[in-house]
C-alpha cells in the first residue's frame, strides 16, 4: 500500500547575489536546501539594477528541483509557499506585467538624490517625516520611481504596476498584484504609516498612472498555485502562498526576533539590524517602518556593505576559502595589529546616511597581512554595528534581546568579534539560513500551528569578553573621529569617480 505523503513547506527567498530556497518539514526540520547565484549590474556609478526575469527563473529552478526531492527522496509534499526578496526594489511594468526596464534595488543604489532633494522642497522633509515615519533616502522606493520619470519619461508613461522581487514571485504563482504592508512602509513618500496604507495625494504626485497594489500582511495568503504557475514548477496547484515581505524582515522571523526590544542583526551581504519597537518612533538616521507582522513597528538600520567587502578581500588575495581567512583573522587579535578599517565601500546607509562615503584602510604597514586585513574588515563591520545600535537607542528603542542570523553567523568569529565590540550577547538559533526559513515558518502557518521556538532552538550563545571589550572602546573612538577626519578627501574622490 503507497504511504501517504507527509506534508512540507517550500520557502524561497531573492536575495543580492543568490536566491536561496528551502524545503522543511512540518516540525522545522530543514530537509533540503538549494541556492542559485547571480549578479546585480551595475550600468553607471550608483546604479545598481537587476532584470527580474531572473528572480522568476530561479524560483522556478529552485521549485523543481526541491519539489522533485520532496516526491523522490523524502516522501514528502509542498503544501504551501513562503517568499521574501530584497528590497525595497522598484520594478515598474506595464499594464499586462511586462517589465519596463530593469529593478532598481533598495539601498546599495543611490541614484536617486536629485530626487530626494526635490521631493523634500515640494513635500516638506519634515511632513514626510511626520507622515511617513522616515524620511527620503537613498533607500526609499518613491525617489527611484520619481528618477525613472525624470529620466526615463517615454518608459514611464507606460508603467502601470509596480512590484518588488517577493511580490513578482506572487504574480508569476498565482496572478495575483499585492504587496505586503512592510514593503509598503518602505515607499516613502507613498505610505502612510500611521494609516497604514497608501497616501493618495503622495502617490499620486511621485508616480501618477500607476496603480498602486492593494495591501496585505506578509503572513497573509495572496493566493493559491494557478495550473500554468504548478505546470511550471513542478509545485501541487491549488496550494495557498504567503504574501512574503523584504529579506531582512522574514530573517527576523526566522530566529524569532519580532517581540518587542528584540534585535536582529543580519549577517549578509548588508548588515541589517532590525529592532522592534512598542510605538512608532522616527530618527533622522534610521527607517522608521510598519512590521512583517500585525501591530509591529520597526526601527531599522543597514550599512551597505558587510559579506560583501569580505568576499571583495577574498578575490583580492586570491579566493583562498573563507574557513582559512578566518584562521588568519584570528590569529591577528584584537586590533588587526593596528588597522582601522571603515567599511563603506559601497557609501552607507545609516546612521552615516552618505552615499558618497568611501572605503578607508588607515594604519598600513609593509609588515600587515591577509590575516590582519581580513580582521580589520571583519571589526569595521562591527563597530558599524555598534553605530547603528547607539543611534537605535538614541532613538527610543530599548534593546533587550539581540539575535544573529545569516550566513555570516558560521565559523563564530564575525558574531564574536561583534559582541566584544558592541559589549551585548548575541543569541544564534539552531537554524540560521535566514530569510527563505522565515518565509518557509509563515507558510506553514497558513496550513497549521508552527512555533519558531518549536522550529528553531537557540543554540549557542556569544557573550563577550569584557578585556577584548575594553580594548576595542579604544579602537571605536578613532573610528568614529576617522570618517569625519577623511570625509572630505573620500567626498572629492568620489566626485573623481562619477566623471
Amino acid at each position: 500500500m503507497p504511504r501517504t505523503p507527509s506534508p512540507a513547506v517550500l520557502g524561497v527567498d531573492i536575495g543580492t547575489s543568490s536566491s536561496k530556497g528551502v524545503l522543511v518539514g512540518p516540525d522545522g526540520t530543514l530537509l533540503r536546501s538549494a541556492v542559485r547565484e547571480h549578479t546585480v549590474d551595475r550600468p553607471a556609478p550608483g546604479h545598481v539594477e537587476m532584470d527580474a526575469g531572473i528572480w522568476w527563473d530561479e524560483f522556478v529552478s529552485l521549485a523543481r528541483e526541491l519539489t522533485a526531492y520532496a516526491e523522490d527522496e523524502a516522501g514528502a509534499r509542498v503544501v504551501a509557499v513562503g517568499l521574501s526578496g530584497m528590497g525595497p526594489c522598484v520594478l515598474l511594468t506595464d499594464e499586462a506585467g511586462t517589465p519596463l526596464r530593469p529593478a532598481i534595488l533598495y539601498g546599495v543604489d543611490t541614484r536617486s538624490g536629485p530626487q530626494i532633494a526635490r521631493l523634500e522642497r515640494e513635500l516638506g522633509d519634515e511632513e514626510i517625516r511626520r507622515r511617513c515615519g522616515s524620511g527620503l533616502s537613498g533607500q526609499a522606493a518613491g525617489p527611484k520611481i520619481a528618477w525613472v520619470a525624470d529620466e526615463e519619461p517615454a518608459l514611464f508613461a507606460r508603467a502601470r504596476r509596480l512590484y518588488m522581487p517577493s511580490s513578482w514571485l506572487v504574480r508569476g504563482l498565482t496572478g495575483a498584484y499585492v504587496l505586503d504592508h512592510h514593503s509598503a512602509s518602505q515607499c516613502t513618500p507613498l505610505y502612510d504609516t500611521v494609516a497604514q496604507d497608501w497616501y493618495a495625494p503622495w502617490a499620486e504626485a511621485v508616480a501618477p498612472g500607476v496603480e498602486l497594489p492593494p495591501l496585505r500582511w506578509s503572513g497573509e495568503a495572496a493566493g493559491t498555485v494557478t495550473a500554468e504557475a504548478a505546470r511550471l514548477t513542478g509545485l501541487p496547484a491549488g496550494i495557498p502562498v504567503t504574501t512574503g515581505t523584504i529579506d531582512a524582515w522574514a530573517e527576523a522571523l526566522s530566529v524569532g526576533a519580532h517581540g518587542t526590544g528584540d534585535l536582529m542583526l543580519m549577517y549578509g551581504t548588508t548588515m541589517f539590524l532590525v529592532h522592534t519597537v512598542p510605538r512608532l518612533l522616527r530618527a533622522p538616521s534610521l527607517w522608521s517602518t510598519v512590521g512583517a507582522l500585525p501591530g509591529t513597528r520597526s526601527l531599522a538600520g543597514g550599512m551597505a556593505t558587510s559579506g560583501a567587502v569580505t568576499g571583495w578581500l577574498r578575490e583580492l588575495f586570491g579566493s583562498p576559502d573563507y574557513a582559512q581567512l578566518l584562521r588568519l583573522a584570528e590569529e591577528s587579535g584584537p586590533g588587526a595589529g593596528g588597522l582601522l578599517m571603515l567599511p563603506y565601500l559601497a557609501g552607507e546607509r545609516t546612521p552615516v546616511t552618505d552615499p558618497d562615503a568611501r572605503g578607508v584602510i588607515a594604519g598600513l604597514t609593509l609588515s600587515h597581512t591577509r590575516g590582519d586585513l581580513y580582521r580589520a574588515a571583519l571589526e569595521g563591520t562591527a563597530f558599524g554595528v555598534r553605530h547603528n545600535i547607539e543611534a537605535l537607542e538614541a532613538a527610543g528603542g530599548g534593546i533587550g534581546r539581540v539575535v544573529a542570523v545569516g550566513g555570516g553567523t558560521r565559523g563564530g568569529l564575525w558574531t564574536r568579534i561583534v559582541s566584544d565590540v558592541t559589549g551585548r550577547e548575541q543569541e544564534v538559533r539552531a537554524t540560521s539560513i535566514g530569510a527563505s526559513y522565515g518565509g518557509a515558518l509563515l507558510a506553514a502557518q497558513l496550513v497549521g500551528d508552527a512555533s519558531v521556538d518549536a522550529w528553531n532552538p537557540v543554540a549557542e550563545r556569544v557573550v563577550p569578553d569584557p578585556d577584548a571589550t575594553a580594548r576595542y572602546d579604544e579602537l571605536y573612538a578613532l573610528y568614529r573621529e576617522l570618517y569625519p577626519a577623511s570625509a572630505g578627501v573620500v567626498h572629492a574622490l568620489a566626485r573623481w569617480q562619477h566623471r
